[in-house]
Order: structure tokens, then C-alpha cells, then sequence
């Protein structure tokens, strides 16, 4: 059976994440091709997955790359994530 777009209560499982990406990531990015189309929403999954901090957990990733280590330093690097739409930050080694 097919669910009517638009429609939370249909589908509020799929509802959710594919408005969070839409909000955050392709509504203010200029789509060039279908190439970049299919590449933004994997990057963003990627960020939202193994970088960004959830509060649920607080405030860790779900699924980090790295090992979570307790910042010593106090010198932090930003690194821009699509094209500096938004930002992982990472300790550093002073």
C-alpha cells in the first residue's frame, strides 16, 4: 500500500530524518546535477551520524569514527562539512 505524500502521520518514521535533511542541508544549497543531488544527502548522513552531537546522547554521536576522547587543549579546529552549510569541531593538540 502506498502512503499519500505529504502526509506525517502516514509515515512519521521517514517523515522525520528526510525533513530534518531537507531543512538543513538542500534548502539552502543550489543543486548543480543529480550527481550532487545523490552526493549531498549522503555526506549529511555521514556529518549527522559519526560527527554531530545528539542530546539525547549527551552530547555524543550516535555512531562516532574517532575514539571520544576528554578535550586537554584548548585549541579547537573547525572543518567545514558541504561547502561550509555547517561544521564538525575536533580538538586539537596544542
Amino acid at each position: 500500500m502506498k502512503t499519500p505524500p505529504r502526509c506525517p502521520r502516514a509515515n512519521a518514521h521517514a517523515e522525520r530524518p528526510v525533513g530534518t535533511i531537507r531543512r538543513e542541508a538542500t534548502d539552502r544549497l543550489l543543486i548543480l546535477n543529480e550527481h550532487h543531488l545523490r552526493a549531498v544527502p549522503d555526506r549529511y548522513a555521514a556529518h549527522h551520524n559519526h560527527r554531530r552531537p545528539h542530546q539525547a546522547l549527551q552530547l555524543a554521536p550516535p555512531r562516532p569514527d574517532q575514539p571520544i576522547t576528554k578535550p586537554r587543549c584548548t585549541s579547537i579546529r573547525r572543518r567545514p562539512v558541504l561547502g561550509g552549510l555547517t561544521n564538525e569541531y575536533e580538538p586539537t593538540a596544542a
